[in-house]
C-alpha cells in the first residue's frame, strides 16, 4: 500500500475524528430515547398517585370533617302565618320535619360552625325531637316545652337552652313582624347569643361523635339500583294543613323548597329561597296521646323501615333503622349497603304513615 504523505494523514486523523463524534451523537440520542420510554410507566404511576392525593384531600363544604365544634339544635315554627319571618333554616346542614300537633309540623334545624344572625322563630319542645338532637350530640335549643319533654330532658341528659329561662332570647317589636302575627310567634335569637349561653350554663362545646350522615365529595352513582328512576317533583303531605314540595333545579342540582298552595318557602335572614341539596323521607306511626289537652301526638321512631333517598333529580329506595332513643338513625341501601350522600345539606322529612303521603315523579 502507497504510504500516506503527512498531508493525507492529517486529512485522515480529521475524517476518523469526525465519524467518531457522530458515532457518540448516535449512541447518546439512542440511549437518551430509551431512558424517557423506561420512565413513562414511572410518570403514569407518579399522576395517578397526585390524582388520587387530590381526592383524598378533597374537603366537605357543607360541614368541615375536622372540625369538633358541637352541633347546635334549634327547634324552628313552621306554622303557616310564622313563615313570614322564618329565618336561618337555609344554613343548617340538617333539618328534620316531623308533625307537632293539630296537624302542624315544626322544624328541627342543626348547625355546624355557621354563622346565623337571626333564627327563628323559635318554639317548644317537643319530646320525640330530643332523639334527633341526641343522635348528633347537639345543644338543643327551644322557647318552652311539652310535658312529655319537660320530663325527658333531664331524664335523658340533653343539654338545653330554654327560652322561658335562659339569656340571648328577645322578642321582635312591632313593625318588625306583619301585623296580626301571634306574640308566641315572635321569639328569636342568633348563634353567638345561643353559643354564649351554652358557655355560661357550662355545656360541652365539642363533640367527638362521626357526622350522622355518610357525605360524598363526588356525586354519588346509584344508576345500578334497580329503584333508581327520575324524581323532579316531590309532594310530601303531613296533613290537610301541611304539604310540602321540592321541585328540582337543573341548573343548581338543588330542589327548591315549597309550602302548601305552592307558595316558596323564603327564608328571611338571607331573603332566598330554602333549597336541599339531599332529601331523606319515611313514613312512622303517629297518633295522639290518650287525654292530652292539647291533642299532642305519640311517634314512633324506634325501629326500623322502608323510606326514600332524593337527591339531583333522582330517588332510590333505603332503608332505615334507629335502636334508641341516643342512637344515631342508620341509612342504608336495599341491600345493607351504607347510604352516601351528596355534599350539601340534607332535609330529613319523617311523615306520618297514617294520613301521610310520598308522591315523586
Amino acid at each position: 500500500m502507497k504510504k500516506l504523505n503527512k498531508k493525507q494523514k492529517i486529512v485522515f486523523i480529521c475524517i476518523s475524528f469526525v465519524v467518531i463524534l457522530l458515532l457518540g451523537a448516535a449512541i447518546a440520542l439512542i440511549l437518551n430515547a430509551k431512558n424517557k420510554e423506561n420512565e413513562k410507566p414511572n410518570n403514569k404511576s407518579n399522576n395517578v398517585t397526585e390524582k388520587e392525593n387530590v381526592q383524598e384531600n378533597k374537603k366537605l363544604s357543607i360541614i368541615d370533617l375536622e372540625s369538633d365544634s358541637r352541633p347546635i339544635a334549634v327547634m324552628i315554627n313552621n306554622i303557616n302565618e310564622a313563615r313570614t319571618v322564618q329565618s336561618g333554616i337555609s344554613k343548617a346542614y340538617i333539618v328534620y320535619e316531623l308533625l307537632a300537633e293539630g296537624g302542624i309540623t315544626r322544624l328541627m334545624a342543626v348547625f355546624k360552625d355557621a354563622d346565623v344572625e337571626k333564627l327563628g322563630s323559635i318554639r317548644s319542645a317537643r319530646d320525640y325531637y330530643l332523639d334527633y338532637a341526641l343522635e348528633n350530640d347537639a345543644i338543643y335549643v327551644h322557647w318552652g316545652w311539652s310535658p312529655q319533654a319537660q320530663i325527658d330532658i333531664p331524664k335523658l341528659g340533653v343539654n338545653n337552652i330554654n327560652g322561658l329561662y335562659d339569656q340571648g332570647f328577645y322578642r321582635l317589636q312591632p313593625g318588625e313582624y306583619p301585623a296580626g302575627l301571634a306574640y308566641e310567634h315572635t321569639g328569636f335569637s342568633s348563634m353567638a347569643n345561643i353559643k354564649a349561653t351554652a358557655e355560661q350554663k357550662g355545656y360541652r362545646m365539642t363533640s367527638d361523635k362521626d357526622s350522622l350522615l355518610n357525605y360524598s365529595t363526588d356525586s354519588v352513582d346509584y344508576s345500578k339500583e334497580e329503584s333508581y328512576s327520575d324524581a323532579l317533583k316531590v309532594v310530601l303531605t303531613y296533613s290537610n294543613y301541611t304539604q310540602v314540595t321540592y321541585l328540582y333545579d337543573e341548573t343548581e342540582k338543588v330542589y327548591k323548597r315549597y309550602n302548601l298552595n305552592n307558595q316558596a318557602n323564603i327564608d328571611h335572614e338571607t331573603d332566598t329561597q330554602v333549597t336541599a341539596k339531599n332529601i331523606i323521607v319515611y313514613q312512622v306511626n303517629c297518633y295522639n296521646i290518650p287525654n292530652d289537652e292539647k291533642n299532642r301526638i305519640k311517634v314512633e321512631n324506634i325501629g326500623s323501615g322502608n323510606g326514600y333517598f332524593i337527591s339531583e333529580g333522582k330517588v332510590i329506595n333505603i332503608k332505615w333503622s334507629k335502636s334508641s332513643r341516643t342512637a344515631q338513625t342508620k341509612y342504608t341501601l336495599e341491600d345493607g349497603t351504607e347510604l352516601k350522600v351528596n355534599d350539601g345539606n340534607t332535609f330529613i322529612q319523617i311523615l306520618p304513615s297514617n294520613g301521610g303521603s310520598i308522591v315523586v315523579s
